[in-house]
């Protein structure tokens, strides 16, 4: 149930504000981002995590990348110019047709559509690097955080790369999310989601966190080697968050 709710939600946002859904900054809202800047912002963030894996020594090979929950593909287009081929994929349908709409003129890239809770689509050691940001935070709970994470490891090759950023704190009064419970109300009651998010402003994207010392545990757990963990920015400074480069 969970999954399908999370499929759907995204399929809204996909095909009513896709770029604002994959980095809600304020200006981008509505339509607002500038397709240019919203991709440029992706290479910012592939170029920071390729000179951490140049300092790190890892992945060993550079073949294949995987962007987990790759929206329009904001970091799969960047990650192209460092591994001969790029993967993005999501949960959403709406998400993916966009993705590969606008990254048409990118051959060493595939979009997939995956609506499972693993990555049960891909086979064990398939990855030199696995990256994600901006979504881990949105999945429903932290076992499905704990999922995914196992499955990267699973996906990843040995002397591989795990790029994974997470929330690790959230301050009590913004973990209510009053706006997204009550989307999801009027959304089960049959209120279409244009009319929920043009005209009365709501949203279907929840937050999670795990603490850090939480999510080193689970991954020493699973047999991981956390390289280095770096403090994240996020958009609302009381909001603490992290980026974790793993192997394996």
């Amino acid at each position: 149930m969970a999954q399908a709710r999370q499929q759907r939600d995204w399929d809204d946002m996909g095909a009513l504000d896709a770029l604002w859904a994959v980095l809600s900054a304020p200006e981008g809202k509505h339509g607002g981002w500038d397709e240019a800047e919203f991709f440029r912002t992706g290479q910012v963030v592939v170029e920071g995590v390729m000179a951490a894996a140049d300092r790190l020594g890892y992945p060993a090979a550079r073949e294949h990348a995987l962007d987990f929950g790759c929206g329009v593909g904001r970091l799969t287009r960047a990650l192209t110019a460092h591994f001969r081929q790029c993967t993005g994929v999501d949960i959403a349908p709406a998400m993916i047709e966009r993705a590969r709409a606008l990254n048409q003129d990118y051959p060493n890239l595939d979009f997939r559509a995956n609506p499972d809770p693993d990555l049960r689509l891909f086979p064990a050691a398939r990855f030199d690097l696995i990256c994600t940001f901006r979504v881990l935070q949105h999945l429903p709970d932290r076992n499905a955080i704990e999922v995914i994470l196992a499955e990267f490891l699973r996906t990843l090759r040995p002397d591989g790369l795990l790029v994974f950023q997470l929330l690790s704190a959230i301050p009590p009064r913004h973990r209510v999310q009053l706006r997204r419970r009550l989307y999801e109300g009027l959304r089960a009651a049959g209120v279409p989601a244009s009319v929920l998010y043009e005209r009365l402003g709501l949203s279907p994207i929840r937050m999670r966190c795990i603490p850090e010392e939480t999510v080193l545990a689970f991954l020493e757990g699973q047999g991981a080697r956390v390289l280095e963990v770096q403090l994240d920015r996020p958009a609302n400074p009381a909001i603490s968050s992290r980026v974790y480069y793993v192997t394996k």
